[in-house]
């Protein structure tokens, strides 16, 4: 009948013109137009941005829907100093990567060498004399990531940057027993735990 017609005549153009549409979106989402040719790379203190950018330049020319992030981890992975890092697509073709640093915390010695590290004890470098500016952590055979390693960190990651410089070295054998030494003095300061470090 007439109504049928018309029934099956309004649900073929329903169906076509969602069809289109998924094409047409699939068609702008994978296209050349919206292929990765731009990318930035901001946060960076330490760092070369252009380093960064030759490291992750491999997927120039991907749409931008097809970026393989596993790849991206990876490459940036190389790159000790970041500490973390997050994307951000800008439309047509630009990739955006924001940088989060590694803090310098103090240095360990290292035979004749001293080993920067940050607050998780990552060594961010090594140098053949010990640094200004940086405490000289002594935790022993311990490592970072014991419990006096722990309180060490959280006890330096709480004082102010200006405060930081004024510790020339900062012992512990256990989680309790925080000591500081000052710079130009024989006197020792009895921290005790992390606990109330602020």
């Amino acid at each position: 009948t007439r109504r049928t017609r018309r029934r099956r005549i309004a649900w073929f153009t329903s169906v076509g013109l969602v069809l289109a549409l998924v094409g047409m979106s699939l068609g702008a989402v994978y296209s050349p137009l919206l292929a990765l040719r731009d990318i930035r790379v901001n946060g960076t203190v330490s760092l070369d941005p252009a380093q960064i950018v030759d490291a992750v330049d491999e997927q120039l020319g991907t749409p931008l829907a097809l970026l393989d992030e596993q790849l991206l981890r990876e490459q940036l992975s190389a790159f000790t100093l970041i500490r973390s890092y997050s994307t951000e697509i800008l439309p047509p073709g630009t990739l955006i990567v924001h940088i989060v640093e590694r803090t310098p915390l103090g240095v360990r010695v290292n035979g004749s060498a001293f080993d920067i590290v940050d607050a998780a004890g990552v060594v961010l470098g090594s140098v053949p004399q010990r640094p200004d500016g940086l405490p000289l952590i002594q935790l022993g055979t311990l490592d970072a990531d014991s419990a006096a390693g722990r309180s060490v960190a959280e006890v330096l990651g709480a004082m102010p940057e200006e405060l930081r410089m004024q510790v020339d070295a900062i012992a512990a054998t256990t989680r309790d027993d925080v000591t500081l030494a000052l710079v130009g003095s024989s006197q020792r300061v009895e921290w005790g735990s992390a606990a109330d470090s602020e």
